[in-house]
């Protein structure tokens, strides 16, 4: 190993919690053995379940799938390891979120032949489906799915009970976050539908998990610290499901717990509101796209019926009424300000995420997203794959990013699937705002490793009709870009040295100058934007190279 990538490992690991390591070396020498019990009974509830069909259909016919944009059919046994398939594709298929999706009554004698196939076809306890992040999905859908069928099959309940015991076995201590959050939320649901002790042992493992670790994972201001908004959004569904969960069941352990769930999600769902844009989706920073997590609107739906207190929406005549407003996420490091006329701008302005947990960070420090108009204008490229690789690591780098490029480096040294090593902090930032204007201004350090003293400082002043973007680059450096990338529907209309003019098609009245002061050139590039996972959209990059350590960024808008 070279000198440079023991160094990247280095900085990767040190972050790790003692928890993290003693798992990891732990689980590469554990064999999952597990034990054939006598028959599992199902424990009485007083209600089947029932929600909103928060997912979308993936089944799109017998025994047919389609993910992330590609389909698949599971023709024989070996389809559901199949080597020409990538691990997420893999993964979706293991997870049978179809049993639960929109309008599943209407495959139900496919679904029961889905079940079937595999318990019969997935032997215990090899293959993908084995693993702990797809037993956890699979097995809520099971049960979900088990507590609305007439009759339950005694194969059922015993694959059930074999997947609870297969996960009880592989927690996902070394990984923590999210995983550990699923897997917990599984053991509970198990533990639930299930009687006799060693269901009560996983109910009572889920509820330790959770107890110690939703304080943890959910910040004051609401938000998930892993800092994603589509992360985020999938974990305020889990905890719908887990209240849910507490109604249907009527355990005494789930009730109690019901007035802190239910604080939680009231508290993620206004940090998920803010976070979104006035299409009333979420914003990309870090790894985000459409699609894999429920909508704002489908989220606050459920919690609704859950007794959950919903904000409601402020009418789009209201939103920033003749002035420029802010709301501040300062415990994730997220900031919106409301534009007057459908205006929202979204700043990042926090850390990768949680030191020990930066896996679905990306280089994206000091990044934004500005919708004008009800229109997404300057947008960040979002996630269309996982996995390692030369696209995951573009995605994830600085400059498919709305944010500064020093010296063709990334300000967070993200490196393999899921790895970041040397990262970027950025400091508290500075506000300042009157009447008829807001200031604000903030720097990250995540340039020193690669000079000493090299510091990116930016800041956004904003007015009722402008935004102008202040970039300083202070220390020792030999190129600086600024990047800009619109969204694919943003046509470039005319341009001149300094900058371009924008059409926005939702509102062909209206009209968004763009210039710079401070540029050596500006140049339109080719660039992707990745909505959903398996997509990539074309669309134009404005980059900037920097004549000397300043530029300025003016974006105007009115009426043409």
């Amino acid at each position: 190993m070279s000198p440079h990538k023991i160094l990247r490992l280095f900085h990767t690991v040190r972050h790790l919690k003692a928890e993290q390591v003693i798992y990891r070396l732990y689980y590469k020498f554990k064999t999952v053995r597990l034990t054939e019990r006598g028959e599992y009974r199902q424990r009485g509830w007083p209600a089947a379940w029932s929600d909103p069909e928060l997912l979308p259909t993936t089944m799109v016919g017998y025994n047919r799938f389609e993910f992330l944009g590609e389909t698949g059919d599971i023709h024989d046994q070996e389809a559901w390891n199949d080597p020409k398939k990538s691990k997420l594709w893999l993964y979706n298929l293991h997870y049978m979120d179809d049993l639960n999706s929109v309008s599943a009554e209407l495959r139900h004698e496919a679904h029961k032949n889905l079940v079937d196939r595999w318990i019969a076809e997935n032997p215990p306890a090899t293959g993908s489906g084995w693993e702990p992040y797809p037993l956890s999905l699979r097995i809520v859908n099971l049960v979900k799915w088990f507590s609305r069928q007439k009759a339950i099959e005694p194969i059922w309940l015993k694959s059930l009970g074999l997947q609870a015991q297969a996960l009880y076995k592989q927690l996902e201590f070394h990984i923590l976050g999210n995983h550990l959050m699923a897997n917990a939320k599984a053991m509970i649901f198990a533990g639930a539908f299930l009687e006799g002790d060693e269901a009560q042992k996983w109910l009572n493992k889920g509820l330790r998990i959770l107890d110690r670790e939703i304080p943890e994972q959910f910040l004051p201001d609401g938000g998930h610290f892993e800092r994603s908004p589509m992360y985020h959004a999938i974990l305020l569904g889990d905890l719908c499901d887990l209240l849910n969960l507490a109604e249907r069941s009527g355990i005494i352990d789930l009730k109690e717990r019901i007035s802190d769930w239910r604080e939680r999600v009231a508290r993620g769902l206004s940090w998920l509101a803010t976070m979104s844009h006035p299409d009333g989706r979420i914003a990309f920073f870090n790894d985000a796209a459409f699609g894999i997590a429920p909508d704002l609107e489908a989220i606050k739906t459920y919690a609704k019926r859950l007794g959950c207190k919903v904000e409601p929406a402020l009418p789009r005549s209201l939103q920033g009424e003749g002035k420029v407003s802010l709301r501040r996420l300062e415990n994730t490091g997220y900031y919106r300000v409301d534009l007057p006329g459908d205006g929202v701008c979204l700043l990042d302005l926090a850390e990768i995420g949680p030191d020990y947990l930066p896996g679905h960070g990306h280089a994206d420090t000091l990044s934004f997203e500005l919708s004008i108009f009800g229109q997404r204008v300057f947008v960040n490229s979002g996630t269309s794959q996982y996995g390692e690789g030369v696209e995951r690591l573009r995605q994830r780098g600085t400059a498919a990013h709305n944010t500064v490029v020093i010296d063709d480096e990334d300000s967070s040294e993200v490196w393999g699937g899921f790895r970041v090593a040397r990262r970027a902090y950025p400091n508290k930032p500075l506000i300042s705002e009157d009447d008829k204007s807001l200031v604000i201004e903030a720097s990250h350090d995540g340039y020193k490793r690669i000079r000493n003293g090299v510091i990116h400082q930016r800041s956004w002043n904003f007015t009722s009709r402008s935004l102008v973007i202040q970039d300083w680059i202070t220390g020792d450096f030999q190129t600086a870009e600024a990047r800009f990338h619109l969204h694919p529907d943003v046509r470039i209309d005319r341009s001149h040295f300094s900058g371009y003019r924008l059409l926005l098609p939702s509102a062909p009245t209206k009209t968004v100058n763009f210039s710079v002061q401070g540029a050596k050139n500006v140049e339109r590039v080719a660039s992707q934007w990745h909505p959903k996972f398996g997509t990539s959209v074309p669309n134009i990059c404005i980059a900037i190279k920097f004549t000397g350590r300043h530029l300025t960024t003016r974006i105007e808008w009115g009426d043409l």
